[in-house]
């Protein structure tokens, strides 16, 4: 049984696997759990919005609509790789799914894919995703030709694996909402055994490395790109070839919480 994050602790594992996190509004405290539980947690479930517009999307997913009060996710993932948070606590994404798909989730035992749900919203036996499960929601249209670009699809792996170190899960701990419920489709666009490889490989790593070879390090007040340099690539005359692959204007002008990628060590 696991325990949900602190909204803080959700927040902070974020920002540590490199991400760019905007806060909407009273997040912390925006959910539905005077409706029911959040917890024990077993999962990330990943979806797609069916809308367009990141500022558009981030509303409905906060607000929700007639029938179905928001929160919708917890997490709002752009096209611009920008995680918006808009709730913590039991969220209206799930819905009703298959039990059989929880324990196996749960026990992370299963191949490539989790078992074929027979199981959906209103159904008779179906599990509460809503207790079980973080949300993110991708803003994409859903129908196979809305593209995703790469930065989307990075922010959707890093989140995923965020949650999943936080716990101490495996990849098979995320799934698409298609693989919880037989009533859904989503996402579409892409595959859900390609996202948990590449959750798999970021969880071989610590939460700043990237692809390429390069890693990242979120300021923190007090920092200078020599400090930075010295503490972590060992050499403060470095911090040069941290002006060059993060194309700064300016060397002396960096911000607290400010996410920097950074080269070999």
């Amino acid at each position: 049984m696991a325990l949900p994050l602190t909204a803080n602790a959700f927040l902070a594992a974020l920002r540590a696997e490199g991400l760019t996190v905007v806060e909407v509004g009273s997040w912390k405290t925006h959910n539905r759990n005077a409706k029911g539980a959040f917890g024990p947690v077993n999962g990330v479930l990943v979806h797609h919005t069916v809308t367009r517009g990141t500022q558009n999307t981030v509303s409905i997913c906060r607000d929700g609509y007639p029938g179905l009060p928001g929160p919708l996710c917890h997490g709002v993932i752009g096209k611009d790789g920008i995680i918006y948070l808009v709730g913590f606590g039991r969220a209206n994404h799930a819905g009703g799914g298959d039990p059989g798909v929880l324990n196996a989730v749960r026990a992370e035992n299963y191949g490539t894919t989790p078992p074929t749900p027979h199981y959906g919203q209103g159904d008779v036996g179906a599990a509460d995703g809503n207790v079980h499960f973080y949300g993110f929601e991708c803003e994409n249209l859903g129908d196979g030709k809305d593209a995703w670009p790469d930065k989307q699809v990075e922010s959707i792996v890093r989140a995923t694996a965020a949650v999943c170190r936080a716990h101490g899960w495996g990849n098979r701990s995320v799934i698409g909402h298609l693989e919880w419920s037989n009533q859904k489709s989503d996402p579409r666009g892409f595959t859900m055994p390609a996202i948990r490889a590449r959750v798999a490989e970021r969880l071989q790593h610590t939460s700043s490395w990237s692809p390429g070879g390069t890693t990242t390090y979120t300021v923190v007040k007090g920092d200078t790109l020599s400090s930075i340099a010295r503490s972590k690539l060992g050499d403060a005359s470095r911090y040069t070839e941290i002006v060059r692959l993060n194309k700064l204007a300016d060397a002396n002008s960096i911000e607290a919480e400010q996410v920097l990628k950074l080269p070999a060590k």
